[in-house]
């Protein structure tokens, strides 16, 4: 046998191994949970295939989060702060503000926004979790912050001239929050829901615009992503 024909001993093996920097390890190892959470659930969501998708050991994942409540909270931040950028970033190309929320509020797109897998799922995941004595604080300061992210918004479309100035944007962000919540009951007994949906947001968007408006903003087509706003020019979350 020649030299060429023989196995590489393991401590050669060992030498040529590539080790993940840490920063990069526990950025995979938050995606990887955020997608399992976003599936699963918190209370379904196992450590073991977070470890797995990533490819490492669930002692790593604790190393890196400390419990699994620890790195649930994480999810929640990642989630929130994706869909926030999302919208603001929508916001900075000179869309509408008004234009921004009527792709965001879409029936359809709430639709898909909600369904396992995607982000939203893991918004309601987060609001069943709300008494829990170890989550309550942070299921409850996920959408917290997602209302100071909708107040600020709507705050810019006041000062834009697109939103109307008497209303307060902080009222305005939790009666939005409480239209998305309110989803689960209304699929689950509100005849003709798809065009019922479609009024309420409608309802929704005029109530925000200023005197004089003649119509809310038009949903955009019903042909994308979970995570992305329905619209050729928008930035997805990644």
């Amino acid at each position: 046998m020649t030299d060429i024909d023989k196995a590489p001993a393991p401590r050669d093996k060992a030498r040529t191994r590539t080790r993940m920097p840490a920063a990069e390890r526990r950025a995979s190892i938050l995606a990887a949970a955020t997608e399992v959470f976003s599936e699963t659930g918190y209370e379904r969501g196992k450590v073991s295939d977070i470890a797995r998708r990533v490819g490492v050991t669930e002692p790593v994942v604790f190393q890196n989060f400390g419990s699994k409540s620890a790195l649930y909270q994480a999810a929640l931040d990642h989630v929130t702060s994706a869909v926030t950028a999302l919208l603001t970033e929508a916001a900075d190309t000179g869309r509408p503000v008004p234009d921004v929320l009527a792709a965001f509020l879409d029936p359809a797109h709430m639709d898909r926004f909600h369904q396992r897998g995607a982000h939203g799922f893991l918004f309601a995941d987060a609001a069943a979790l709300a008494h829990d004595p170890a989550l309550g604080e942070a299921a409850r300061n996920i959408h917290r912050n997602f209302a100071e992210a909708l107040a600020g918004l709507l705050r810019r479309g006041q000062s834009e001239g697109d939103i109307r100035e008497d209303v307060s944007a902080d009222t305005a962000a939790w009666w939005l929050i409480s239209l998305l919540a309110g989803r689960p009951l209304r699929t689950a007994v509100m005849p003709d829901r798809a065009a019922q949906e479609a009024r309420l947001t409608d309802m929704a968007l005029r109530s925000l615009l200023p005197p004089g408006a003649e119509h809310a903003p038009e949903p955009p087509a019903d042909d994308a992503p979970a995570d992305d706003l329905p619209s050729d020019d928008l930035p997805s979350d990644g």
